[in-house]
């Protein structure tokens, strides 16, 4: 269904309020440890094994086509250093964002749009409790933390599987795979991979979010919310990872 430009405005600025919404209430107590725990543990649970089964390919289609072009150029000893920044710098989060959006945030939407068709939401409101602090806070932060412990997984299997293709199929050496980290990769790249992981974890879930709580016309209103949730989600993490990038490119001096 399109949206006039009017109504796209309003759903923005809807959701630009529900995530200022989010950063208001995540002082507030008392904190909801266990329900954190639980969204922690489910996004986990949806998201750990696609997630390393994702990266392995990832990683490998990095170093075969980094690993042949080097060799082209006769810059084979600089084969790993190039991998693994690819591998830190962009395959892991965006590998991250797409499966913390596509499998975790299409659960949370579903789970909201469900409680919302169900008017539990709403009753939550009539007794005084904001749904905001007690659902959506506990899910934005336990993406968040998922996010980032599933870029550091995608980073080493990435840079393991990229490894293993390097020396084994291409017949690179070793050693120089290894002592090619330090050329040119850095800790900040790792830095900025996890603050990238970070924010995605965070938009992930605040769309999710945003789109649960406004489902209508019943299930069928809730799987139309689960699929615009996921769609959203990738476009702004597309256009948050390429403004993520430009700046630390300005802020960060690259080695040469």
């Amino acid at each position: 269904m399109s949206l006039s430009p009017t109504a796209g405005l309003k759903h923005s600025g809807s959701l630009f309020a529900l995530a200022l919404d989010v950063l208001r209430t995540l002082p507030r107590r008392p904190f909801q440890l266990r329900e954190f725990i639980q969204q922690s543990w489910f996004i986990a649970s949806v998201t750990i094994l696609p997630t390393a089964l994702v990266s392995i390919p990832f990683g490998a289609v990095i170093a075969l086509q980094i690993g042949s072009l080097t060799r082209q150029l006769g810059a084979q000893s600089f084969s790993g250093a190039a991998s693994v920044l690819a591998v830190l710098r962009e395959a892991s989060p965006i590998v991250t964002a797409l499966l913390i959006a596509g499998a975790g945030g299409s659960a949370i939407c579903a789970d909201l749009g469900a409680r919302k068709i169900r008017e539990e939401t709403d009753a939550m409101e009539v007794l005084g409790i904001d749904p905001i602090h007690r659902l959506v806070v506990p899910r934005v932060l336990g993406s968040m933390a998922v996010a980032v412990l599933l870029n550091g997984l995608v980073s080493v299997v990435g840079v393991s599987g990229g490894y293993f293709f390097n020396v084994v199929m291409q017949h690179g050496t070793p050693g120089a795979y290894l002592a090619s980290f330090t050329t040119l990769a850095q800790l900040p790249d790792l830095y900025w991979a996890e603050l990238k992981a970070l924010l995605f974890g965070a938009i992930a879930a605040i769309v999710a979010s945003y789109k649960g709580l406004n489902a209508k016309g019943g299930p069928k209103g809730v799987g139309d919310a689960v699929n615009q949730s996921v769609v959203i989600t990738f476009m702004l993490l597309f256009v948050t990872n390429f403004v993520m990038t430009a700046v630390y490119f300005q802020l960060v001096p690259q080695r040469g």
